[in-house]
């Protein structure tokens, strides 16, 4: 399993595109395969990818997620094609759906036909980056164009779909590269979320999809503490119904949990056989947010994080 870090918070706390950039390249260095970025409302993360494609050189760079709804996926495929080619072809495209409160409140626009729309989405978006010309008419998502004009130096980024649900799996298994996740456990990836991709995959003649799993993660010697902290700061997920729906498949029959209750926390030992069993239920990437109370937890956990990322590259990895 690849070991990437997810910089997400720093993005939540404001922080400037350089130190963004910064920290990308810090992850490089480090030997981690992976670096992920959140779409919040600014900065736009492409763009973001694009300035850390000339600061790094090896490292994938990956969005995780960019919401359907706030841009046509022509935009989107223009937007990742151009980053992918600054970038050195290194861009791992994931997306998502977002979520209700987000779409009705922020953007005004009706929450309906979930499927419908990421299934119409996708047939503008994979066209327009695999084949750079693209003819479709949908009741949600059209789209007419050729691409071929520009970033000639961009192969087509691999695309992840977050994905929870048997529909949305499908999809991600038939038509993308696999699925990118936040907070789903071993127990629901290794029951529900593998066997659903590969069954997809399978039908549809592709390869195995990756699997990106997104949890916290702390190494500490307080970890009550840190799992506290985790639970305020990561509460609204659990009122989502698609989170919920996922918390509960982890928990078991009966079992209320919530995102701290996922989340990998405790000292050395306890950690490296949490991340061990998420690679055993099938994913093959993992996605780090860093939590800690202090120095000493961030340090802790970066220094067995980056351990186990260069001493486990995964298959793929440019190292």
């Amino acid at each position: 399993m690849r070991i990437g870090i997810n910089g997400s918070s720093l993005v939540a706390t404001g922080a400037s595109v350089s130190k963004l950039v910064a920290h990308a390249a810090a992850a490089e260095a480090a030997g981690f395969a992976s670096y992920w970025l959140g779409q919040l409302a600014v900065p736009d993360v492409l763009t973001v990818f694009a300035a850390a494609g000339a600061a790094t050189s090896r490292i994938e760079l990956g969005t995780a997620v960019v919401p359907t709804w706030t841009r046509h996926p022509l935009m989107l495929a223009a937007q990742a094609l151009t980053t992918q080619e600054a970038c050195g072809n290194r861009l791992a495209l994931g997306i998502g759906l977002a979520h209700k409160p987000l779409v009705e409140q922020t953007l005004k626009i009706p929450f309906t036909t979930p499927a419908k729309h990421m299934d119409e989405y996708l047939s503008v978006l994979l066209p327009a980056l695999r084949d750079r010309k693209v003819a479709f008419t949908g009741d949600i998502w059209s789209g007419f164009e050729d691409l071929s004009g520009g970033a000639r130096g961009a192969a087509a980024p691999s695309v992840l779909v977050a994905a929870m649900g048997p529909r949305m799996l499908a999809m991600a298994g038939e038509r993308a590269d696999g699925s990118i996740l936040w907070l789903s456990g071993p127990r629901t990836i290794g029951t529900a979320i593998r066997p659903a991709l590969d069954a997809a995959a399978a039908a549809a003649g592709r390869p195995s999809p990756r699997v990106v799993a997104g949890l916290p993660v702390c190494v500490t010697d307080r970890p009550d503490e840190v799992r506290s902290m985790i639970a305020g700061a990561l509460a609204t997920y659990a009122t989502l119904p698609s989170y919920r729906a996922m918390l509960d498949a982890e928990g078991g029959q009966g079992d209320s949990i919530g995102p701290a209750d996922v989340a990998i926390v405790g000292d050395a030992a306890t950690v490296t056989s949490r991340l061990r069993a998420l690679a055993d239920a099938g994913a093959t990437d993992f996605s780090a947010t860093e939590f800690g109370l202090s120095s000493k937890d961030f340090a802790a956990t970066r220094e067995l994080l980056a351990g186990l990322a260069r001493a486990n590259p995964g298959p793929g990895d440019r190292a």
